[in-house]
């Protein structure tokens, strides 16, 4: 079975279940053309557009339940891939918030803090510049596993794209969920999309470099006072091995090995993913 009948099985679950897990008393209304619009967007490049394919953004945030009227926070946007969705998508009824990389105040030493300070720095200038467009998201510094300035109780959604596989290999995936937790209101939603390891049996996975085991991503969740209320294959890869020199990295967009199996690996495409819907339980 290709990913693509996979992905359009999968997607009416998505959508059923998101609608079935939205909020009381919300008006049950299908956002599907106003988001695939926005997921293909001119404003947006040729190449984000193109990983419509492989991130299916559309049917993710359908399956996390996401509604105009939200508050949502996006962590880590990065080069606001996502973000050219959210944004606009709530700009008129919601509230979007982007927990940005640390800035940059000139304390920073290591390149890739350095790096990604920048990166921040020139999506907020683009939002600046295209307000028509994205509206007035707010703007916060996520330095896991700590929120500056800190909040609690304040978001309907928080959404993480990839990210946990970073707090991992620092050490601060429990307490950064931990601190996602708080942020969140009783009966707020948190959606999680990463890199899914292979598994090997029901007690055990094979992880390479950026990929994580779901059971463990699951339990520290759990722990952080989470429950999970659903998962879904709308990102899987079957054909994703996790099994390369590089890792994760090996494969687009990265494409870590360069010329090297260059068209192996665009072949493959982007990596098999999870896809998590939590819930922070009400009071």
């Amino acid at each position: 079975m290709s990913i693509k009948i996979i992905k359009m099985t999968l997607f009416c679950v998505g959508v059923f279940s998101a609608m079935a897990l939205s909020r009381p008393g919300m008006a049950q209304t299908d956002w599907t053309s106003q988001l695939q619009q926005l997921a293909q967007s001119e404003l947006r490049s040729a190449e984000h557009r193109a990983r419509n394919e492989y991130r299916s953004p559309v049917q993710t945030l359908q399956f996390f339940g996401l509604q105009p009227d939200m508050s949502v926070l996006e962590i880590w946007p990065a080069h606001g891939w996502y973000t050219e969705i959210l944004a606009p998508f709530l700009k008129d009824q919601g509230q979007l918030t982007l927990a940005q990389f640390r800035h940059n105040h000139g304390s920073l030493k290591d390149e890739r803090s350095i790096f990604w300070a920048r990166v921040s720095q020139r999506l907020a200038q683009r939002i600046t510049e295209q307000a028509d467009y994205f509206g007035q998201p707010r703007f916060v510094e996520l330095d896991p596993p700590l929120l500056y300035p800190a909040t609690t109780d304040q978001f309907d959604m928080i959404l993480t794209f990839r990210n946990a596989h970073i707090w991992n290999e620092t050490g601060h995936l429990a307490d950064t969920l931990q601190t996602l937790f708080s942020l969140l209101k009783p009966g707020g939603i948190l959606g999680m999309v990463e890199h899914r390891a292979a598994k090997l049996s029901d007690i055990s996975s094979s992880a390479v470099e950026g990929y994580l085991d779901e059971s463990y991503v699951i339990d520290v969740a759990e722990q952080a006072g989470f429950n999970l209320v659903a998962s879904s294959e709308i990102n899987a890869n079957p054909a994703d091995s996790k099994n390369y020199p590089k890792g994760v990295y090996a494969l687009p967009p990265t494409l870590a090995m360069g010329l090297q199996d260059k068209a192996l690996y665009q072949a493959i495409g982007e990596s098999d993913r999870m896809t998590l819907k939590f819930v922070k339980p009400a009071r």
